[in-house]
């Protein structure tokens, strides 16, 4: 479950992260995330460059925002601070928007086998967190869909920012079993500390303890959340490709380039993928 590797962030012009460095970042570490229990999920030891994650947690923003969220609801989370990552500074931005490229999506696609990952870019529950002394958040599983968006949550991630973390101050991370008889693992929240792992409908989870921090003293984390679409969209809208049309003055060349165009459009919604594959081959072969 607690590996130790580094992800391949080159930091010496922006952030950048090369697309088949992160696949097999990913690959490398596949097998011990899917057959994790008690649900699919890792912890990765040392996961951002240590200069990175140093900048990272210099330009948290301690002073509250114009969109900060606080939770004082209890056991469904006491003293805890949700900031929105379009209220941080332009680095912070920076950052956040590198969690949402196509790389660090390769990079989750390949370690969870999950396909067609969509990052939110509303950050939905997501940004930084913040929960101080007394603070708690109890065991739960997470929202199963975005609303706004209108996808199925499938995957976690959160980077712990806290230094000279100590045992007594609690606020440990508890996966438990499906059947809440058990509790699985317990995750400290330790500096540069990535957990990632499946948000199923019983992907129990939390940190139900308060916090015995001294006043000074936060829970700082980065939380990123990605979803999968539902294929019924096939079902609710015609898939055609492009749809082209022409104008009056098009002359006979185009609007019969055009003609054809549509005709594959209707072709490809109305007979089978093999009968359109081998009609379009055997045509462009007879240059029709």
């Amino acid at each position: 479950m607690f590996q130790q590797a580094t992800l391949p962030i080159d930091i010496s012009d922006g952030l950048r992260l090369n697309v088949k460095d992160a696949e097999k970042y990913g690959q490398d570490l596949s097998a011990d995330y899917c057959f994790a229990e008690p649900f699919p999920h890792i912890v990765i030891d040392n996961f951002l460059p240590e200069a990175l994650i140093n900048q990272i947690l210099e330009n948290f923003p301690t002073e509250k925002l114009q969109n900060d969220v606080v939770f004082e609801m209890g056991y469904a989370g006491l003293h805890k601070r949700q900031v929105d990552p379009a209220d941080c500074n332009g680095f912070s931005r920076q950052v956040f928007a590198l969690f949402n490229s196509k790389a660090i999506v390769q990079f989750l696609e390949s370690l969870t086998t999950i396909p067609s990952l969509i990052p939110d870019p509303h950050y939905v529950g997501g940004g930084f967190h913040e929960t101080t002394t007394g603070g708690k958040l109890g065991i739960h599983a997470d929202f199963r869909i975005n609303e706004q968006l209108h996808l199925n949550r499938r995957l976690n991630m959160i980077i712990y920012l806290n230094k000279d973390w100590k045992e007594e101050y609690g606020g440990n991370l508890e996966l438990w079993d499906r059947s809440m008889q058990n509790k699985v693992h317990t995750i400290a929240p330790i500096y540069n500390r990535c957990v990632i792992f499946n948000t199923d409908a019983d992907s129990f989870h939390g940190h139900p303890d308060p916090l015995t921090t001294p006043e000074h003293v936060k829970r700082r984390s980065l939380a990123l959340y990605y979803y999968t679409a539902s294929k019924r969209i096939y079902d609710d809208s015609v898939a055609h490709s492009t749809m082209y049309k022409a104008r009056a003055n098009e002359d006979a060349g185009t609007k019969k380039e055009i003609r054809r165009l549509v005709f594959d459009n209707y072709l490809k919604d109305l007979t089978p993928p093999v009968f359109f594959r081998i009609f379009t081959r055997v045509r462009d072969k007879l240059k029709l």
